[in-house]
């Protein structure tokens, strides 16, 4: 039986030029008791038919009912949980948590409705913190705090939008988790949005991915059967196949062919790849420069006031010209401080990183940097932004000559049509291209990424992994990415370097990840070492998962033969 159902409903706002139009004759119908979760990039409507269902908007053409009657506004019996959490500040646990059982159940006593809080509190695993206010507690914990409140209402439907997709990936997982238990002790009907393929499968009934006019896409039903777990889905046939399945369709439907080749690149020479003077400084401590880029007993100590703290200890590695090297560990390993060694952006403590034969001493563009956020100049366009660079790497070409630079590696990565904006009506996505393109723009001979697309939803991550994978295979920059996503770090790579937790962290083990290049998410999946590769750095990873500081595992492979 459907609980709520949409009837040829369509959703636009503004007027004439200013029109938008985000949703586009939906037709569906939520069954009661079901897990329901719609799947789509950003800007496919997807909060926008929340908002409908919750009753925050009313369409601009057709019905939206909730047993039979239309929605026309919000109601008790349609809980909403956002991405945001919105506590009050002033507030416990315990207190927030109050407001929604205080409003629900007034007839109660107190003692009554204290035991109801103290309920859901329990529910969501934070008794021990039912006195704490928000400002005492992790994203995570407050938005497991929000899921509490909308339960307290006692509603007969949860609708959660993106609940998840602001915290990290172990929260992340663990509220994921906790949200099915939660479900399947209540049997609500839930409707989930995400953009999650993972989080999607192992949560719902049915899947239905959003297309990006803003219609409804293929349907997925998940017969899988419960209690699903998340070490085990990467054994299962039926799990892996579902995942290939729902992939291909959202990067069919999603992500187009958007470089163009047009424009072809000017025969000019970076400053750092024109003979070197005289001068220049050596490397004195490296004990090997065969290699391209060597780290050698590398080791990062800072000053606290219990005395020296080693963040990084005795990192040994060699890498070959042209290869990609995928970095990964738990937060707090020094993944990101080896990175700014190598830029030159935080200084040695011991041991030496040698760059062609040249030791690293403080920044210079011939080793690239993309951060987490890109950092543009905000007031400047995506072309100003990327021309800075250029202009000073190139020094002996003319003005047209760099402009070519700039305007090819812009198109490389999809914005031929957005070179003129100015940075600050950019996307995150488009922003992040932007900083992509800067980084190539400068012809490094050291690409450094750190956690480059972090703060973006996962199928927009998926879009410019893309990108990137198509610039580098053209341009072959020997590179290093820094990210915690096992899936990202195995497409990249022809290595992935699994470090130790911290403090001390070093080198735990080495995968040499031996796929087909060119490569592309789709084929991937349907590799049949694909998934042997995740598993090998999915077991390293638990085992230091909790904080743990197991022995590491002799490195395999540290240098590249």
């Amino acid at each position: 039986m459907s609980v709520l159902e949409f009837s040829n409903v369509s959703q636009s706002f503004g007027e004439g030029s200013d029109r938008s139009d985000v949703l586009k004759d939906i037709n569906l119908k939520v069954e009661e008791g079901e897990f329901l979760v719609l799947l789509g990039f950003s800007g496919t409507g997807k909060t926008t038919l929340i908002n409908l269902m919750a009753g925050l908007e009313m369409p601009s053409k057709g019905a939206v009912t909730y047993r039979g009657q239309p929605i026309t506004g919000p109601g008790p019996e349609r809980g909403v949980i956002f991405q945001n959490y919105s506590l009050m500040p002033w507030l416990t646990v315990n207190g927030n948590v109050a407001l929604a059982v205080d409003t629900m159940f007034p007839e109660l006593s107190k003692a009554e409705r204290a035991e109801k809080v103290a309920h859901y509190v329990k529910m969501v695993g934070l008794s021990h913190a039912a006195t704490r206010r928000p400002a005492e507690l992790s994203g995570g914990m407050r938005q497991r705090v929000n899921v509490a409140r909308a339960l307290a209402m006692d509603p007969e439907m949860l609708l959660l939008d993106e609940p998840l997709s602001a915290l990290d990936a172990l929260t992340r997982a663990n509220l994921a988790d906790e949200i099915e238990r939660i479900w399947q002790a209540d049997q609500k009907t839930c409707v989930l949005i995400t953009n999650d393929v993972d989080e999607a499968i192992l949560l719902a009934d049915r899947i239905i991915a959003l297309n990006p006019d803003g219609s409804l896409g293929q349907e997925f039903k998940v017969a899988i059967p419960r209690p699903r777990e998340r070490g085990e889905m990467n054994h299962h046939e039926g799990f892996k196949k579902l995942r290939a399945d729902v992939t291909k369709y959202l990067m069919d439907v999603g992500i187009e062919a958007k470089v163009e080749g047009a424009r072809s690149l000017p025969d000019v020479t970076a400053i750092h790849n024109m003979p070197k003077a005289q001068a220049d400084v050596k490397a004195k401590e490296s004990q090997r420069i065969d290699r391209f880029l060597d780290f050698s007993q590398l080791h990062k100590i800072y000053p606290t006031p219990k005395g020296p703290l080693t963040v990084v200890e005795d990192f040994d590695l060699k890498i070959n010209k042209g290869e990609f090297i995928s970095l990964i560990g738990h937060s707090g390993c020094g993944k990101s401080t080896v990175l700014t060694m190598a830029a030159g952006l935080n200084s040695i403590s011991k041991g030496v990183i040698t760059l062609d034969g040249r030791g690293v001493l403080g920044a210079d563009p011939e080793r690239a940097v993309v951060f987490q956020s890109p950092n543009l100049f905000p007031w400047l366009t995506a072309k100003e932004n990327v021309a800075i660079g250029v202009d000073k790497v190139y020094p002996r070409a003319s003005q047209a000559e760099r402009q070519d630079v700039v305007e090819y590696y812009l198109e490389r990565v999809g914005l031929a049509d957005s070179m003129d904006k100015e940075a600050s009506s950019l996307s995150n996505g488009m922003k992040q291209r932007v900083g992509i393109a800067r980084a190539f723009a400068l012809s490094p001979k050291l690409l450094l990424l750190d956690e480059p697309f972090g703060m973006l939803d996962s199928l927009t991550r998926w879009e410019l992994q893309e990108v990137l994978m198509e610039v580098w295979d053209r341009t072959k920059v020997t590179a290093i990415c820094v990210t915690h996503d096992v899936d990202e770090a195995i497409l990249l790579a022809d290595r992935v370097v699994m470090m130790t937790n911290g403090p001390q962290a070093t080198i735990g083990k080495i995968v040499d990840v031996d796929l087909p290049r060119p490569r592309s998410r789709k084929a991937l999946l349907e590799h049949p070492d694909y998934y042997a590769y995740r598993q090998e750095v999915l077991d390293f990873l638990e085992e230091y998962e909790h904080g743990a500081k197991p022995k590491p595992k002799p490195a395999r492979a540290i240098a590249a033969e």
